[in-house]
């Protein structure tokens, strides 16, 4: 498939897109972008189109539209040579979204609009999918999708993901989806559908629409950076629970940064909730489009990372490691003199204060039920890996599953020891 062969008449109503001074000439410029980059793939597009993109991104100052420059950014990013996980999955857009005005999403939320829009794009694709041989062939993706799963798969994943949202607490309608996700007749999806939660109808909100850049045309390959992206915004929500556990250490309120931790650990059961759905991707689906995401691969997540450095630091050889090379802004942040972790606080007011052995016990308990789930997520992880990878190689070079292996054997609060007394710190 080479769009180039479509001439450069397709690419008209961008040539004058986003040139005007609104938001609603950038959001209009985002959308027909969007459509042909869901037609042919990001991997796909042809020059005449990103030299055209290139070109409206510079004749905007960089503080100017920042929604608009930082869809253009994730869509440039292989013709400009600095693909990366973040680019593929429009982090930098998705990050303008959270917290910009008062109803404004915050990253645990945001992770539930993310799989709320599986759901929506789901049902979509199954309303279409019988006619889809009848229409044109130049039809949007939108239009026409790709091989959409059979229906046993699409309703594993619809549920799957339906319990996702479901989980979320700030959900006013958390309770009617869970009791749904136990048995949904496939007429009634329709139904839950219109019950799910939707970004507000703001100007912001309206860019989280085009926040899905698939490199190929399959199916499978939506969903996938949606779930990445939920990840993404899951771990922002547990690094700064522990960033607040730590401050309540500081401020020498253990109870309190022991319910922090525990919300951490709650928040880590829900980032694996999401293999659960990210297992109903077809093997061949995900080998089709990896071929077209190397150097963009998970091992380049920032935020897992930045929660592991939070917890306590590393060990040198878990920094030295593919690790922590692929996020050199974290392991900066690791090495900054004023980096703190909950362990270096722990122990710093441990040795300062005394307080009822009660609530050191409770926050030693919060610490291994932390530990736990993390051990719990890393496995899944791997079994994961295991099924969609097979025995390739892993993102950034590394050996794959084998890798993941090796990193259970890695500790968020190995500086404490497994055999510590909670009245004898290390």
């Amino acid at each position: 498939m080479n769009p180039e062969s479509a001439g450069t008449d397709r690419w008209a109503a961008i040539g004058h897109a986003g040139e005007g001074d609104g938001d609603l000439d950038g959001m209009h410029l985002a959308r027909t972008v969007t459509r042909e980059v869901r037609r042919a793939g990001k991997h796909f597009l042809p020059q005449t189109l990103l030299l055209r993109l290139a070109e409206i991104r510079s004749g905007h100052a960089p503080d100017r539209r920042p929604h608009l420059r930082a869809f253009l950014d994730c869509v440039l990013d292989k013709h400009e040579g600095r693909y990366e996980n973040r680019t593929y999955l429009s982090l930098p857009l998705l990050e303008l979204l959270l917290g910009e005005t008062d109803d404004a999403p915050d990253p645990n939320r945001m992770a539930t609009l993310l799989i709320a829009d599986v759901i929506r794009f789901e049902l979509q694709a199954q309303a279409q999918a019988p006619d889809a041989e009848s229409r044109e062939p130049h039809a949007s993706r939108e239009s026409v999708d790709r091989d959409p799963p059979d229906p046993v798969t699409l309703r594993k994943r619809l549920r799957h993901a339906l319990r996702f949202v479901g989980h979320d607490p700030t959900a006013p309608e958390a309770d009617d989806l869970m009791s749904r996700a136990t048995h949904v007749p496939g007429s009634r999806w329709a139904d839950v559908a219109e019950l799910l939660p939707r970004p507000a109808a703001t100007e912001a909100g309206h860019w989280f629409d085009v926040t899905v850049q698939p490199v190929y045309v399959l199916h499978d390959e939506y969903f996938f950076i949606r779930a990445l992206q939920a990840h993404e915004m899951v771990f922002t929500a547990i690094a700064a629970e522990v960033q607040e556990a730590i401050g309540a250490l500081r401020a020498g309120r253990p109870a309190a940064a022991a319910d922090r931790v525990d919300r951490a650990a709650g928040l880590l059961d829900r980032a694996s909730a999401l293999f659960r759905m990210v297992a109903t991707m077809r093997p061949g689906h995900f080998s089709a489009f990896r071929q077209f995401t190397q150097g963009a691969g998970a091992i380049q997540s920032e935020q897992y990372k930045r929660f592991e450095i939070l917890c306590g630091l590393p060990t040198g050889r878990r920094l030295g490691s593919e690790a922590f090379t692929h996020v050199p802004a974290v392991r900066a942040e690791a090495a900054g003199e004023g980096h703190d972790t909950v362990v270096r606080a722990y122990l710093d007011l441990r040795r300062s204060a005394r307080f009822d052995e009660a609530e050191w016990n409770r926050f030693r308990s919060a610490l291994g039920g932390l530990e736990e789930r993390h051990q719990r997520w890393k496995s899944t992880h791997r079994s994961l890996a295991a099924r969609m990878l097979g025995g390739e190689h892993g993102s950034g070079g590394t050996a794959g599953v084998p890798y993941l292996a090796e990193c259970l054997d890695n500790r968020l609060f190995w500086q404490l020891g497994e055999r510590t007394r909670v009245d004898e710190p290390a």
